[in-house]
């Protein structure tokens, strides 16, 4: 996540900070066009800016709590499945680290 964001441009970090603020603010309650549900427990942060579309990838845990999994630019109307199934196995992976220090 940091290698994606550090690859933006200065104007795109402050878009994204700020998508990422709306979402700690409203968590679950963030809905489009900021946020919406993709599959298997993955949202999008949603962001357009002058350079195009970013979509950060993201689920819930414990709560209202949230990790980023990864981000990308986003070039057609659809989030690719390659990206979503990468998320999925961040999550998955995760989520049986937790398990095992329980």
């Amino acid at each position: 996540m940091e290698e994606f964001l550090d690859d933006l441009e200065n104007e795109e970090k402050v878009f994204i900070r700020r998508s990422i603020q709306r979402l700690e603010e409203y968590g679950y309650e963030l809905k489009r066009p900021h946020a919406a549900p993709l599959r298997d427990h993955i949202m999008e942060l949603r962001k357009k800016t002058h350079q195009g579309s970013i979509r950060l990838l993201y689920f819930f845990f414990d709560g209202e709590k949230f990790i980023i999994t990864h981000g990308f630019k986003k070039k057609s109307d659809k989030v690719p499945d390659s990206e979503i199934d990468k998320a999925i196995e961040f999550r998955k992976d995760y989520l049986e680290r937790i398990k095992r220090k329980s």
